[in-house]
């Protein structure tokens, strides 16, 4: 949860939720070889995590952002270093990547604010380069606004699991059934990659969970030289962020949770990506009305005349691809039926999508046509993104291990859901995951401050709406809900086609500058 959550968002999204995987720069370490502690920011900040959070912060350098990371202007890096086993605090360090894009107006500020990205395997530093600039402008330049990238993650030091390119494509990856929903080459290729990612992860690997994430931005704000900061976080980034809010509820300010998926400790992970299903028959409907407009008629894209008629010509598509393949632009791609239904997928994120899925459609009934495939079905994952993909949900919890199981779940849910065609219920490497969960999950509660605002599309693909109720459940009192009747993955600021919600931005915004929310949740 990839990355996000184009290729770099659909990336991630191969087994958990969704995010952008950015291919950042060089790993500083893989496997088990962290580099030797340094006199850093993490030796203050650890030295100080009994005392009142407070430190100098002297520890960060900012400097300019490498050219890889398209900074915005104004926008700073600095690294990090923080325990690779918090159980050896005094161990070996890796490296996690920082940016922040600190406010100018120094009578204004009021704090800094972090950028918290989804996947597993986003990149903050990425999505502070996207969306910063609109941010602090929203804000008034109230905040240091401020990311990183997880360990594994970008310019943070990375674990390789030395897969083969065949077992990196996203629509091998993620476990699409056979035409027939049989799953064996599903099987074979879970069991491979968890095998190899055994004998080449080490114990880089083994630290790539969501319990680490939250003690590295616990070193993070104590590094910043913060008491509290506040927070905005996206998909698996508000899993992250709750989990801090739990562990950490004394150095909370204003707490943004933006598109939530379930929180169960029985459902982690493997939940997530089951949810997926319901989320794409809940998303389904906006695209279905689209490409049945009549503006799309001059467009060239409008592929029915109902709503009911798209979701028809859809799924038959599929089932013909399912039986003969198609060739695409690029040699060895092939159009298949799983493509189709990765590539619809991926497009109900964003109703800026919709066109490339719809063109896509009309190639593929078009006997004389060569599709044109997506960029992220064009080639494999590269073996980092694939890593942190895989290593944070089969490391956080121990998955569903039994064979004919995930036979007879693939099943039912092909015939409940046909549009994800079983994917979403599909066996993962987690099933054979060598040493199942490095830690016991965690089950939210409410108690803490009453600081946490949460904001969740109707109409979610990734974390559907009944999965963020869950996570609303979860808060109790700590939180309140702002409910926006639009689809796709993401709420606040999003303006992609002109599809954002002035509601639900304005709430939230009113929140960061006042710390005022709802009296009791809301719709927009």
């Amino acid at each position: 949860m990839s990355t996000s959550l184009a290729a770099s968002t659909l990336a991630v999204a191969a087994i958990a939720s969704v995010g952008l995987v950015a291919a950042g720069g060089p790993a500083s370490a893989t496997g088990s070889k962290a580099r030797p502690a340094p006199a850093s920011a993490t030796q203050t900040a650890i030295a100080d995590s009994d005392g009142d959070g407070h430190v100098d912060g002297d520890g960060l350098h900012w400097d300019d952002c490498p050219a890889s990371v398209k900074p915005g202007a104004g926008q700073q890096c600095a690294t990090l270093a923080v325990p690779l086993d918090y159980g050896d605090p005094t161990g070996p360090r890796v490296d996690i990547a920082v940016s922040r894009l600190a406010s100018t107006r120094p009578e204004a500020r009021r704090g800094t604010l972090l950028v918290i990205a989804g996947g597993p395997g986003s990149s903050g530093v990425q999505r502070l380069s996207q969306k910063g600039a609109a941010l602090a402008k929203e804000t008034g330049d109230a905040y240091d606004l401020v990311a990183f990238d997880p360990r594994g993650v970008g310019g943070s030091t990375k674990a390789r699991c030395g897969l083969a390119d065949q077992d990196r494509w996203l629509v091998t990856l993620r476990s699409w059934p056979a035409a027939d929903g049989s799953i064996g080459s599903n099987v074979e290729r879970a069991r491979r990659i968890a095998e190899a990612c055994d004998r080449n992860g080490g114990a880089m690997l083994r630290s790539l969970t969501t319990a680490n994430q939250v003690r590295d931005m616990e070193v993070l704000r104590q590094a910043l030289g913060e008491r509290k900061v506040s927070a905005w976080a996206n998909s698996y980034g508000t899993y992250v962020a709750a989990r801090y809010a739990q562990e950490y509820p004394g150095r909370t300010d204003r707490w943004v949770l933006d598109s939530s998926a379930d929180p169960d400790p029985r459902r982690l992970a493997y939940g997530w990506l089951a949810d997926m299903a319901k989320g794409a028959e809940d998303r389904f409907p906006d695209f279905a009305a689209w490409a049945s407009h009549p503006d799309r008629e001059a467009e060239g894209l409008r592929l029915a005349d109902g709503p009911e008629e798209v979701r028809s010509l859809v799924l038959a598509l599929a089932a013909r691809l399912d039986r003969a393949p198609r060739a695409t632009t690029v040699p060895g791609a092939l159009l298949t039926g799983a493509a189709l239904r990765q590539a619809l997928q991926s497009a109900l994120y964003s109703d800026a999508a919709f066109p490339g899925f719809a063109r896509l459609v009309g190639q593929a009934l078009d006997p004389n046509a060569l599709p044109v495939l997506p960029p992220e079905l064009t080639g494999p994952m590269p073996d980092e993104a694939t890593t942190i993909t895989v290593g944070v949900v089969c490391n956080d919890v121990t998955w569903p291990r039994s064979v004919p199981a995930y036979e007879k779940a693939v099943a039912a849910d092909r015939a409940r859901h046909p549009l994800t065609g079983g994917m979403p219920v599909n066996i993962t490497p987690c099933a054979f995951w060598k040493g199942g969960a490095v830690e016991k999950p965690v089950r939210l509660t409410d108690d803490g401050p009453s600081n946490i605002l949460m904001i969740q599309n109707l109409r979610d693909p990734s974390t559907p709406y009944s999965s963020g109720l869950k996570m609303r459940q979860a808060l109790g009192d700590r939180a309140r809900m702002v409910s926006v009747d639009r689809g796709g993955h993401g709420a606040y600021l999003i303006a992609a086609g002109g599809t954002g919600n002035a509601c639900g931005d304005r709430t939230v915004t009113h929140f960061l500058l006042t710390g005022e929310r709802p009296d009791t949740d809301a719709r927009c």
